[in-house]
């Protein structure tokens, strides 16, 4: 007993201890249901077989089945659309925004800490808010727009198969702005201020330093944001849920929201699965991509 006391108070005990829980979490909360999810897009798995392990293996076959899926391609185009447009408007006015909050003016550290009040909210709360806001009927947008002469009828952001897709790519873009913000807001503030002062003693211009001091100094910082928003915004489920629920006629469908239907509401389970494997490898194709553009950075 004392020489157990006695190693964890020189910290090797400890140390160990630490790793083993977190190990465990791992396993137990990532590599199980990873490892689970990949085995059910091989069996054919619904709900009446969902708690046994007496299943069929199918091989490829729910692979081939999503594949030959005629709303795979339209609902992959709404997916790509939804992560790029995202991820680009996040990161260019997350960046506007982490630099306009560089400068010193009165309130600053209180209006920046007002924008992360959307973030922090739950996703499911800002999508029930937006779905108040984009109402076709009542809606405060509409409101507003009828009142500057903008419009003339109402527009039904959330039914039309036009524009529903952009009404949620707008309330992602709204909800993820802040995140990014307050990223590159560290990233910013790395930067030695003499760097600046230097290049404007030397006539460089504020686009100047931008472009040469700024971005090339922001690059690790960049790539982080950027991986996290692909990653983040193919999480986004909760918002497609509060809103259209990936209608009409699958207009506003995207990866994460499909999964979902053809495991829970069709009990199309293999399927699903399957749909969560490609996203998850996609994912893990970009996190391996940043890691390694981050070796390559720090090893030149």
């Amino acid at each position: 007993m004392l020489k157990f006391t006695n190693t964890f108070r020189d910290g090797v005990g400890f140390d160990t201890l630490l790793v083993g829980i977190a190990l465990g979490y791992l396993v137990v909360f990532s590599a199980f249901p990873l490892a689970y999810n990949l085995l059910m897009s091989f069996q054919d798995v619904d709900l009446f077989s969902l708690t046994s392990f007496d299943r069929p293996f199918v091989g490829w076959d729910n692979y081939r089945e999503i594949l030959s899926r005629p709303e795979l391609l339209p609902i992959l185009w709404n997916t790509v659309k939804f992560v790029g447009i995202s991820v680009i408007a996040q990161l260019s006015l997350g960046f506007a925004i982490a630099m306009f909050f560089q400068l010193d003016f009165p309130f600053n550290t209180w209006l920046r800490g007002l924008f992360l009040a959307g973030w922090i909210m739950p996703a499911l709360v800002v999508g029930a808010v937006w779905s108040w806001v984009l109402a076709g009927d009542f809606g405060v947008l509409n409101h507003v727009l009828s009142e500057l002469g903008l419009i003339r009828a109402n527009i039904f952001w959330l039914s039309d198969p036009d524009v529903a897709l952009y009404s949620i790519i707008f309330a992602n873009i709204w909800l993820g702005v802040p995140f990014n913000m307050i990223l590159l807001s560290v990233g910013l503030a790395g930067i030695p201020e003499d760097v600046y002062e230097a290049a404007e003693m030397d006539g460089a211009t504020r686009i100047q330093r931008f472009f040469t001091i700024t971005l090339p100094m922001m690059r690790a910082q960049l790539g982080a944001v950027i991986s996290l928003g692909v990653i983040f915004t193919l999480q986004q489920f909760d918002l497609f849920a509060a809103l259209t629920q990936g209608g009409p006629a699958n207009s506003s469908n995207v990866f994460q929201y499909w999964s979902w239907q053809l495991a829970f509401q069709n009990y199309e389970i293999g399927l699903g699965s399957v749909i969560s494997v490609l996203m998850i490898g996609f994912v893990i194709a970009v996190a391996f991509v940043y890691v390694r553009s981050t070796r390559y950075e720090q090893e030149s």
